[in-house]
């Protein structure tokens, strides 16, 4: 008898499909004895284990003298693409390489001013120049002593220059699909991991596009100039974004970032209660549901605590019945935001409603 097989009774009771299943449990085997390549029970355990982080299934057939089949299917959603990673504001973004039409890197003087706009010369025509980190609200990149990080985007009618703090180069990424109830998220298609467990938004070339003609339309688009912002040396005010939710943690920050906030994320409300414990903020961002330690519980014990009960606290969850709201103020948050009416207006003005503008004037 196979190690781990159950009894012949309990055996008899299962349907073929259910006893199969027992060839995918750790540490089953249909091999009496150990050998150097068999009898472990791990083969198939390692298989299930990484379908399942891969979102997918496993499905197992057999048929008596035919033998055995095993189908693995992965979602459609779960795709790889070529990108180039660049970095913005200091934050790692990626634009997929089909939609890259060069890099470059350009002197100060290769810039020309026409109609009041900055262009640079490219395969024989005047191309505009833009700063990415506009577009993505982001912390204002500066040109370096090595020039202007230039990502060349569009087609023959509409061609821009997309200046970047840094080209990274060109990596493989597995994407993964934005949680559907964000809605779509301008300028973002999806988002990947790097190999060292770093997040990163995968850019939305297309969606640029069009948000660029509407800064031009609006005569909102910025100059790109030497020196780094001058709010980037200022100490700015520092906020906690708590979120088991990775796009959602990811969202907050960089929105925040781009206003001057510092911020620090926790995965869960341990993970929060521990870092308030251990640095100091101005403001902290909490969802409800999260493992460990859920939102009431952390707000809670924030406001029990002599020391952090006047730091302010701000609930953006999914949950918006009344009820909700009201166990979460009853608890002693300061504000509540449903996810569900989430903008990105809306939550910058409710953190300056509760503790200003990232630096102080």
């Amino acid at each position: 008898m196979a190690r781990g097989l159950v009894d012949n009774a309990t055996s008899a009771r299962l349907s073929d499909a259910e006893l199969l299943h027992f060839l995918l449990l750790p540490g089953f085997s249909m091999r009496d004895t150990v050998t150097e390549i068999s009898g472990r029970g791990v083969g198939l355990d390692v298989v299930h284990n990484m379908l399942k982080r891969m979102r997918g299934t496993i499905q197992i057939f057999s048929e008596s003298g035919r033998g055995m089949r095993f189908q693995l299917q992965l979602p459609l959603t779960l795709s790889l693409v070529r990108s180039l990673l660049v970095s913005i504001g200091g934050e790692p973004y990626a634009f997929p390489l089909a939609y890259v039409n060069r890099t470059m890197v350009l002197d100060q003087e290769q810039i020309e001013m026409l109609e009041g706009r900055q262009h640079f010369a490219f395969e024989a025509r005047q191309i505009g120049l833009v700063a990415a980190s506009q577009i993505l609200q982001s912390k204002e990149s500066a040109a370096s002593d090595d020039g202007i990080a230039l990502v060349v985007i569009g087609d023959m009618h509409q061609t821009y220059g997309l200046q970047v703090d840094r080209l990274l180069g060109e990596h493989m990424l597995v994407v993964q699909p934005l949680d559907t109830r964000l809605g779509k998220i301008k300028d973002v298609a999806a988002a990947a991991l790097m190999e060292d467990g770093t997040p990163v938004l995968i850019l939305d070339v297309e969606d640029m596009l069009h948000s660029v003609d509407k800064l031009i339309a609006h005569g909102q688009l910025d100059k790109i100039h030497e020196g780094g912002s001058q709010l980037q040396l200022q100490a700015s005010k520092r906020v906690l974004v708590v979120d088991d939710s990775l796009t959602v943690r990811e969202l907050e920050r960089k929105l925040l970032s781009s206003r001057g906030y510092t911020v620090r994320i926790a995965v869960d409300g341990m993970d929060g209660w521990n870092a308030l414990r251990s640095e100091p903020f101005d403001l902290v961002i909490t969802d409800i549901d999260m493992p460990r330690m859920d939102g009431i519980e952390l707000v809670t014990l924030i406001k029990s605590n002599l020391q952090l009960k006047a730091i302010p606290v701000m609930i953006v969850s999914y949950k918006d019945r009344p009820e909700d709201r009201q166990r979460g103020l009853e608890a002693g948050a300061d504000y509540y935001l449903a996810k569900a009416s989430f903008h990105d207006e809306t939550l910058l003005e409710a953190v300056e409603d509760l503790i200003g503008a990232a630096h102080d004037s």
